[in-house]
């Protein structure tokens, strides 16, 4: 039976493998012209820090699974990575994040108008290698990978929207579920669902079924964001690479806070959602602590975890369905190891 330990290690081999070879080719697509300063030597800061590479990875690995090349999807693979990160630069400008992958945000070190125009290029630039398919996929499996990313990009907008506007509006009245449909927006569909859903569609050369990855992805999906939002409370700030706490600064509402808003008396309540109102520049570490504290009170963390740890244990149960009948391999085992791997990390 393989450890922990022994399954860390096959998973940051594999994720490190698929990481190398997505930015290869996604260094390869940067435009070798002006503006460098300003544009195109800041697009690759953000891909090139610390980050796992999990979306590619997943992409790359379902598409061998289902006896498919990782060539034939690597430029799927790219878009998807180049998405991802010009979404961080985005989150980055929303949450007003000084940190990202242990670095300045690039909102921090360049400036608002900079950024934004960063992550502007790189949802453009992830245009190209979707265009490339056509050569290699052929119209019909280049037309469905497109209508995979707008299915993708749209679910994510809403997602974000969502959280957003409850910041911004101050809700206080949230529940698990509301928590889970905007997780399933805003990170499953474009952190697992539609990887997953990509990778199959070109490795059986469009015979497979691609909704049959959507539980699975979003139970996977689920487990990875709530365990994020963990490690935001209870992380290495070296290791995880953001400001430890920062979810509180923000006002984010991740599960933890909603579950200390449930079970907070009227007094406390008040005084959470006063908080809560405040601007984030006006909020102090004191705060800050005592918002803390009293997720402690109500194990607020503890019940994360334990919702964390049921979402993984659900998705291992999907896998079967997914991934049922194809022969063994190690991508096949990559992606079914990954899920306890998610959930069994510290950084």
């Amino acid at each position: 039976m393989t450890t922990a330990t022994e399954r860390s290690a096959f998973v940051v081999e594999m994720l490190d493998r698929y990481k190398t070879m997505t930015m290869e080719r996604l260094l390869a697509l940067l435009p070798d012209k002006e503006p460098r300063r300003y544009l195109y030597d800041l697009i690759p800061l953000y891909p090139q820090r610390s980050g796992k590479g999990l979306r590619p990875a997943l992409c790359i690995a379902t598409c061998r699974a289902f006896g498919g090349s990782a060539s034939s999807v690597l430029m799927s693979a790219v878009a998807i990575e180049l998405f991802h990160n010009a979404f961080l630069v985005h989150d980055d400008v929303e949450d007003g994040s000084l940190n990202r992958r242990g670095s300045p945000t690039l909102v921090s070190e360049f400036g608002l108008p900079v950024a934004v125009n960063v992550g502007d290029a790189m949802n453009v630039l992830s245009i190209r290698p979707l265009m490339d398919n056509l050569q290699r996929l052929g119209p019909t499996l280049t037309w469905r990978v497109f209508a995979e990313i707008e299915h993708m990009v749209s679910e994510s907008v809403e997602g974000q929207a969502l959280e957003l506007g409850w910041v911004r509006d101050n809700v206080c009245d949230l529940s698990d579920g509301d928590y889970l449909r905007m997780t399933l927006k805003k990170t499953c569909w474009y952190t697992c669902i539609h990887p997953c859903r990509i990778g199959a569609v070109v490795g059986s050369g469009g015979a497979a079924d691609p909704d049959r990855f959507n539980r699975f992805g979003y139970f996977m999906g689920a487990a990875f964001q709530i365990q994020d939002d963990l490690l935001n409370l209870a992380g290495d700030e070296v290791k995880y690479g953001k400001e430890i706490g920062g979810d509180i600064w923000e006002g984010k509402r991740t599960l933890m806070l909603i579950h200390t808003l449930n079970h907070a008396t009227p007094r406390e309540h008040t005084r959470l959602q006063r908080f809560l109102a405040t601007p984030r520049l006006d909020r102090s570490e004191n705060d800050v602590r005592w918002v803390y504290k009293l997720m402690g009170k109500y194990g607020s963390l503890e019940y994360a975890r334990a919702s964390a740890h049921q979402l993984a244990g659900a998705a291992l149960k999907e896998f079967v369905l997914a991934y049922g009948g194809l022969p063994d391999s190690e991508d096949k085992r990559f992606v079914e190891d990954i899920v306890l791997y998610m959930i069994e990390r510290d950084l």
